[in-house]
């Protein structure tokens, strides 16, 4: 019995050093934007099962890629060790192969790459290959590279910008077969919380990034701007979206963010009066968490919508 429990423990162990080297934090980072991309366009077409699961999968497939190529340089470049804290340094702490690491995150971009082949055979448009490209060679850039992008200020507006915004973009037209204004303004808000997904690690991470010679936004603002500046992208995503009610006539079904406000309190709460990285990990877990159901919640708002539109036509 005792075996058996030992096993059991160990299996579990096992599972769980392999899924925080996914550091599932920053997934939500791909599917938010596909879920959202995808609920706004079935206002305007049928919906594609296909196109959605293929981009939903391709998206967590170039996410983890570049997880993994984190991991990897991080590592290569003496970022990170035994002490490091958060989901970062499984080469170090787990005694994970560094070249197995590596070949896993080239692996998962070519199979991306497949998806987005047949996504653009699908709708008959090489352009959303071409900006698939792009996002994945950012993914790369941002710890590979001779100056990687997550040791600048510019980390958090690369992976709003592309995560949060190309990717809904992608989701939206391969749905609807356009891209107009009203994504783009949908978006905004899931922009600025995937960037501010990237600021939480950097003030987290803001004294061994200095340590380590970086120079992100957090490093740059200090402490205490950094944390102006995650509680400032809280407040402008909530108002955009809101006003959107009544700049463009969005549905009033977009208030139903508003139930992710406390798990946003919550993520500011945490990161008050803290300076160690051990005690701010439930600010990484909350901002996920709030990022995660205000898109959601967001894409729901939409369906809803739509759902009561064919209501009323019927």
């Amino acid at each position: 019995m005792a075996h058996g429990s030992k096993s059991a423990i160990a299996r579990r162990s096992g599972f769980h050093k392999w899924w925080m080297l996914l550091r599932p934090h920053t997934l939500v980072a791909s599917f938010v934007p596909v879920f959202l991309g995808t609920s706004v366009a079935m206002s305007y077409e049928t919906f594609h099962f296909t196109r959605f699961l293929v981009m939903l999968i391709s998206c967590f497939l170039i996410q983890t890629s570049a997880n993994l190529f984190n991991e990897y340089y991080d590592f290569k470049k003496g970022q990170d060790d035994e002490h490091t804290v958060g989901n970062g340094g499984a080469i170090v702490r787990n005694g994970m192969k560094p070249g197995f690491i590596l070949f896993l995150a080239i692996f998962l971009y070519v199979l991306a790459i497949l998806g987005g082949i047949y996504l653009c055979m699908d709708v008959n448009n090489w352009w959303i290959g071409l900006l698939g490209i792009i996002s994945m060679v950012v993914g790369y850039l941002y710890t590979g590279g001779p100056y990687p992008i997550a040791y600048t200020p510019f980390g958090e507006i690369m992976a709003g910008f592309f995560m949060g915004g190309i990717i809904t973009f992608i989701s939206f037209y391969i749905q609807a077969g356009f891209i107009g204004s009203f994504i783009v303004y949908v978006s905004i808000p899931v922009m600025v919380l995937v960037g501010n997904l990237l600021l939480a690690n950097s003030i987290r991470d803001l004294e061994p990034d200095k340590a380590n010679g970086r120079l992100t936004l957090a490093i740059l603002l200090g402490r205490k701007g950094a944390l102006a500046l995650f509680i400032g992208a809280f407040i402008f995503a909530y108002v955009w979206e809101i006003a959107l009610i009544f700049t463009i006539e969005a549905t009033p079904w977009i208030l139903i963010i508003l139930l992710s406000v406390p798990e946003a309190v919550k993520a500011v709460r945490h990161f008050i009066g803290k300076s160690v990285p051990i005690t701010m990990v439930p600010a990484m877990k909350a901002t996920s968490k709030a990022l995660t159901f205000f898109g959601i919640l967001l894409a729901i708002a939409f369906l809803i919508s739509l759902l009561s539109a064919n209501m009323v036509d019927f």
